[in-house]
């Protein structure tokens, strides 16, 4: 590991300055937020830039609020205020508890949401979860603003839509409708997770059968994808029927899988663990879609 090359810090006061900044500074100038994986990428000589641009006290850039019926998550939001934040425990308890469990609470204090789905890391817990709300992600610049699905945002790994001078200023998330009902499962031995499912079955206009399903996949391949084929099979269906089908749903989630090797494992491996752990989600998400809350604890798993 090498050590730190000198660099200038700038702190941006505005969306606009900021990207003014990047845009004439070209590839000597980076981004900069909680810096957790900038430092490591850094230490290690993969990015050697002359300019760092602090985004941290930029207005409104630190908010988490209700808006137009969406859970709004400000870029520079940090995992531990997600996971304490009331609105976001009152709008979508799932990401509240699903931030509990992102890496270590050193990380927690530190690392921010708009740098976490920037970054684009394969094994990323929040751009898989919130597949599952069919989040949106807004990307500014000084000249314009625009808005993506965040499918269509992240391409692949450390891979995404944004463009040199724009901005990721905020997450938008559709919360669940009553009676909805879900579950987040995540295997792994180390702070970047294995693989990660969520799940999100919606009632028919009311109790006792599935009307639509979110099953979103991810730190198996390059980027987080929903599981269409799952989707199409759980409509219709009640509670009980899943819970009877999981092990059925489950291998349809493996075929659909695009597992990639890499040093959490094989892609052999992990489509058998996309099998195992997507029975399990949806097997958890039925029980609590009756009211019901079974024990689920697995060795190395964490489910919320």
């Amino acid at each position: 590991m090498s050590g730190l090359r000198p660099f200038a810090l700038h702190r941006a006061e505005s969306v606009e300055e900021a990207s003014r900044l990047v845009a004439e500074r070209g590839d000597e100038a980076m981004l900069y937020a909680g810096g957790t994986e900038l430092l490591l990428l850094l230490k290690l000589g993969f990015v050697r830039p002359r300019w760092l641009i602090d985004v941290k006290r930029v207005p409104g850039l630190g908010e988490i609020a209700a808006r137009d019926g969406d859970l709004v998550i400000g870029a520079t939001v940090t995992h531990r205020q997600v996971e304490r934040s009331p609105v976001a425990r009152a709008r979508c308890p799932l990401v509240a508890g699903v931030a509990r469990h992102v890496a270590n609470v050193r990380v927690r204090s530190v690392g921010t949401v708009g740098g976490n789905l920037a970054f684009a890391d394969p094994h990323s817990d929040l751009a898989t979860l919130f597949l599952a709300f069919d989040a949106r992600v807004t990307l500014q610049s000084a000249a314009a603003t625009r808005e993506l699905p965040l499918a269509d945002f992240v391409l692949g790994s450390y891979e995404t839509a944004r463009r040199d001078e724009e901005l990721l200023t905020q997450a938008r998330l559709r919360p669940w409708p009553a009676g909805a009902a879900g579950a987040y499962v995540k295997f792994g031995v180390h702070e970047r997770p294995t693989l990660g499912v969520a799940v999100a079955l919606f009632p028919n206009g009311g109790p006792g059968r599935v009307g639509a399903a979110r099953v979103a996949l991810g730190c198996v391949g390059p980027r987080p994808e929903r599981l269409g084929r799952v989707e199409d099979a759980l409509r219709g269906c009640d509670p009980e029927e899943i819970g009877r089908r999981a092990g059925e749903l489950g291998a349809l989630a493996a075929e659909q899988a695009d597992p990639a090797d890499d040093l959490h494992g094989s892609a052999e491996y992990k489509r058998d663990m996309t099998r195992v752990f997507t029975e399990r989600a949806l097997a958890l998400a039925a029980a609590r879609m009756q009211g019901r809350s079974p024990d689920a604890r697995y060795p190395h798993a964490v489910v919320v």
